[in-house]
């Protein structure tokens, strides 16, 4: 179970800190993306460094739940702008929602703690 936990949260981390660098750097997908959904090209940076930080704390096992949680919020943002900007649902507006389920699930599947809160 805790193997596949790791496998899970290695995917999910490997995305969000490429996410995370392409906003950083400002690629121009991510400049282009970020615009497209109304954002001020030069709100990428923090956008991109709020996420470094978020799936480096989720990263570390001590403070992976803190990390899970600020992840969820950081999603939450994503589903609402997605929603705003009348994107298709099963790829855009509930892509970050498969993404938290994988981060959560896997913090299952590698944390007694997070196993705890459900028996």
């Amino acid at each position: 179970m805790k193997i596949a936990g790791w496998i899970l949260t290695g995917f999910a981390g490997l995305f969000l800190l490429m996410d995370a660098a392409m906003k950083i750097v400002k690629t121009a997908p991510a400049v282009k993306g970020t615009v497209e959904l109304g954002y001020p090209e030069g709100s990428l940076v923090g956008i991109g460094a709020l996420l470094l930080l978020c799936t480096v704390v989720y990263l570390i096992p001590r403070s992976a739940i803190v990390g899970a949680v600020l992840l969820t919020g950081y999603l939450g943002g994503a589903i609402a702008t997605q929603v705003r900007v009348g994107n298709p649902l099963f790829t855009h507006v509930l892509f970050p929602i498969y993404l938290a389920i994988m981060i959560w699930g896997a913090l299952y599947l590698r944390d007694q703690r997070v196993r705890a809160l459900y028996s």
